[in-house]
């Protein structure tokens, strides 16, 4: 399976759903419209019951045709499990419904899913039984291109049970792994808190420093993301930015954080933009403005010098140029923006 073509239809499914979902309101629309759909794209024969089982029999103990919603089958025998609920409901409360299932079949995986969200799980930490938590959860709605290669060792031309079951452990941990640093960039804790500036700063870690320090530890993971993508694109046109803390001063002078976070997808069209631009203009005089409803590039820090308009929301992703007509385009990616040089580079011109 070509990984460009499958990528490119996991995404046009993504759209389909956060336009459907607000008007399927029942389960068995959630399959039809959403969740065979999905499997199709995994190369499946969802009309061929000898291959792809809806209602599949998975007797649990003393209680005899307890059905599952969906079992893929190879020589008749289930490998994967799918357990299906509505796009409406949550997740997390059906986990072990699916659990009493796995044990009573062959299979080596389930799938929990409400059509968006997937959750995958196996038996990492006890052989035939199904673990508490997946080991790999993605949502098409937001699909992440690092997602991608784990989601396609699921197609059928792909489907390696071993080969997966390898790498499994590794996704699970390295999600809990993300999940927590997640976390802590968003709202680090005490803790961590102590622990960043325990290199850093020789004082007491009192209350009252431990407070004054947890803005600049967020501000410092910002920054961090930043630099990392700006080396991603260029190496040339990295920014580095540093900050020392000497005295509890100069530490009030870092703490002006703003309400509006800066997202790493919106930095690396910001990069995307300067890097497009180098040859047309001294990307120094490239700046940004973060705003609510939109992300702004701008030249010489100047708001009415703006260049583009980045907007995301769930549904969609798009720019607006500051040309004549103040086009809008459609994009799938930031770096897509890069493809629009021909459109953006005059714009600056104008400015020289």
């Amino acid at each position: 399976m070509e990984q460009d073509k499958f990528t490119a239809n996991v995404k046009v499914l993504g759209e389909r759903i956060a336009q459907l979902k607000e008007s399927i309101v029942t389960e068995e629309a959630t399959k039809t419209s959403l969740i065979m759909p999905f499997f199709q794209l995994l190369g499946y024969d969802v009309f061929n019951p000898l291959e792809f089982t809806p209602e599949f029999i998975a007797d649990v103990g003393i209680k005899k045709g307890e059905k599952v919603d969906y079992a893929i089958l190879v020589d008749g025998k289930p490998i994967l499990l799918i357990e299906a609920k509505s796009i409406n409901e949550q997740l997390k409360k059906h986990d072990s419904q699916l659990f009493r299932y796995f044990g009573t079949t062959t299979a080596k995986f389930g799938i929990l899913t409400n059509g968006d969200e997937y959750r995958i799980y196996t038996d990492l930490e006890e052989p035939n039984k199904m673990d508490p938590t997946p080991f790999f959860t993605f949502r098409l709605t937001d699909v992440q291109d690092t997602q991608i290669p784990e989601i396609i060792k699921f197609h059928k031309d792909n489907f390696d049970i071993e080969a997966i079951s390898k790498t499994a452990s590794d996704l699970k941990y390295l999600g809990h792994i993300k999940k927590f640093i997640g976390q802590e960039i968003e709202n680090p804790s005490e803790d961590f808190v102590k622990f960043v500036i325990s290199e850093i700063y020789g004082g007491m870690k009192t209350k009252a420093i431990i407070d004054k320090f947890t803005p600049v530890v967020k501000r410092g993971f910002r920054q961090y993301i930043s630099e990392q993508v700006n080396n991603k694109l260029s190496a040339a046109l990295n920014n580095n930015v540093t900050s020392s803390v000497e005295d509890e001063e100069f530490l009030e002078e870092l703490i002006e954080e703003d309400s509006i976070e800066t997202t790493p997808e919106e930095l690396e069209a910001f990069t995307t933009v300067k890097l497009l631009l180098k040859n047309s203009i001294d990307t120094s005089r490239i700046y940004f403005r973060d705003n609510r409803s939109y992300f702004n590039i701008i030249l010489d820090d100047n708001i009415r010098k703006w260049i583009l308009r980045l907007y995301i929301n769930n549904s969609r992703k798009y720019i607006t140029l500051n040309d004549d007509e103040k086009t809008t385009i459609d994009i799938t990616e930031v770096l897509d923006i890069y493809n629009y040089a021909d459109k953006i580079t005059p714009i600056v011109e104008n400015y020289k």
